[in-house]
């Protein structure tokens, strides 16, 4: 299973942010009294115990924006939303319940995820005691808070650990069978790319309208398919243009899908047209595919027109390199989706990305493969000191994700962070997807065992 996500949302200015820095220990979020200061997702990584989440806290919801930023920020709550596995509805003590609280509540229930109901600012007891009637809002567990107080930080805690999903891993097998669910596959693109022709070639049928005028599907599209015993499920995606080429709330809500399908997706297939040069937009879709971590294939449709106009495989594989370097490990398919022609191959190709990225491995082999490469190119000297490794741990997969505890994260520069990467993808099971890597100072009671001592360097 992915690290679970636990969003904070409330309206503005009930104290998200401090709660993110208090839950954290450490000046993450700004906190500021100017309601809108928050307007990205803010996110970090949290230990308690031997589970791991991830912290995000979000803008206000009903926030009016001084920039004209308030649509933006609304979309970056929505994604927090639909991404978290438990939300942290935060409220305001000293205020009671408002009429935003109640939008607020509404708009939770209809999402139907677990759910804290969080009174924050209870620095009397006056107010502690008023606490229940937030209970109108939503029937979910209740925590009384006070970040200035420092009340509630263990009970909340608690009941976060209480309603994460189960962990059903163990983190220090060699590795885990995962039972595998439905393979999702996420189709994006610009406009006219041929992404409806290829779902319709999966499914051997006209699920979805293919047409040569461009933006002819306007909605996300799950079509379910069999391919070797397996149903697999691809969601088409509205085709992608220009955000100043908009011309309508469809449109522009037909971006807002398709990226939305990158966050839903196992693998996204990253469609380009071989008669055509790589624009903004694609970039545009790729910088979503790197957020999200998401395994991917670029994929070069109308390969028989590329043929055509003395394309190469070779000449196409170095013009992405070229022009998409954030994502050098992707592999590359060729296909004309209008014949079928080697679809089933680019299918096979995706279950293998998603094999990759649902892979474990032993903390015993993790942290060899990390003392080998700290032993062939010691992390340089920064501030005078030594950048010291002292174990790693795989915590979640889906993308794989490793913990490095170290002495001191801001003492590893950039370049050697590529490097421990590069060998990371060379020596471990999952070459061809997104590994996400924390770098992490060791606390008080983690684990300290000979050989992964050596990881540092120290003798």
């Amino acid at each position: 299973m992915a690290v679970p996500k636990v969003a904070i949302v409330g309206r503005p200015n009930v104290g998200k942010s401090s709660i993110f820095n208090w839950l954290a220990r450490k000046m993450v979020a700004v906190v500021d009294p100017t309601a809108g200061v928050t307007r990205d997702r803010v996110t970090y990584l949290m230990r308690e115990g031997q589970r791991y989440f991830e912290l995000v806290d979000t803008g206000g919801v009903g926030i009016v924006d001084s920039d004209r930023l308030s649509e933006d920020i609304e979309r970056q709550i929505e994604y927090a939303i639909d991404e978290a596995d438990l939300l942290l509805f935060v409220t305001d003590g000293i205020d009671g319940v408002l009429p935003l609280d109640e939008v607020v509540a509404e708009r939770l229930r209809e999402v139907n995820k677990p759910t804290i109901l969080v009174v924050n600012k209870c620095e009397s007891e006056k107010v502690a005691v008023a606490a229940p009637e937030f209970l109108r809002l939503m029937d979910a567990p209740l925590v009384v808070t006070s970040v200035k107080g420092n009340r509630g930080r263990k009970e909340l805690l608690a009941a976060i650990l209480e309603n994460l999903p189960p962990a059903d891993i163990d983190p220090d097998a060699d590795r885990v069978a995962i039972e595998e669910p439905v393979l999702k596959l996420a189709v994006v693109g610009r406009r006219n790319v041929g992404k409806s022709t290829f779902i319709n070639a999966l499914a051997q049928a006209e699920r979805v309208i293919a047409s040569e005028v461009p933006g002819t599907t306007r909605d996300s599209i799950d079509v379910r398919f069999e391919m070797d015993g397996k149903v697999l499920l691809a969601i088409d995606t509205p085709g992608v243009r220009k955000r100043k080429s908009l011309a309508n709330d469809i449109e522009f809500y037909g971006l807002v899908r398709a990226k939305r399908s990158i966050r839903r997706a196992d693998v996204v297939l990253m469609f380009f047209d071989a008669t055509q040069t790589i624009s903004r937009v694609d970039k545009q879709l790729v910088a979503e595919i790197v957020e999200h971590y998401k395994p991917c294939v670029f994929v070069v449709n109308k390969w028989d027109l590329g043929l055509e106009m003395d394309m190469t495989t070779e000449r196409w594989a170095d013009y992405l390199e070229r022009e998409l370097p954030m994502l050098q490990n992707v592999p590359i398919a060729f296909i004309t989706a209008s014949s079928g022609r080697n679809a089933k191959q680019l299918v096979n190709l995706a279950q293998s990305l998603f094999k990759q990225s649902r892979e474990r491995v032993g903390t015993g082999v993790l942290n060899r493969v990390v003392q080998e490469a700290v032993r062939r190119n010691p992390p340089p000297y920064r501030k005078n000191k030594r950048p010291k490794i002292y174990f790693a741990t795989q915590v979640a997969v889906q993308p794989p994700t490793i913990v490095l505890k170290c002495n001191d994260p801001s003492l590893f520069d950039a370049s050697w962070k590529r490097y421990l990467l590069h060998e990371l993808y060379e020596a471990l099971p999952f070459p061809e997807v997104p590994i996400k890597i924390y770098y992490r100072p060791k606390e008080s009671g983690d684990r300290e065992s000979a050989d992964t001592l050596a990881a540092s360097g120290r003798p």
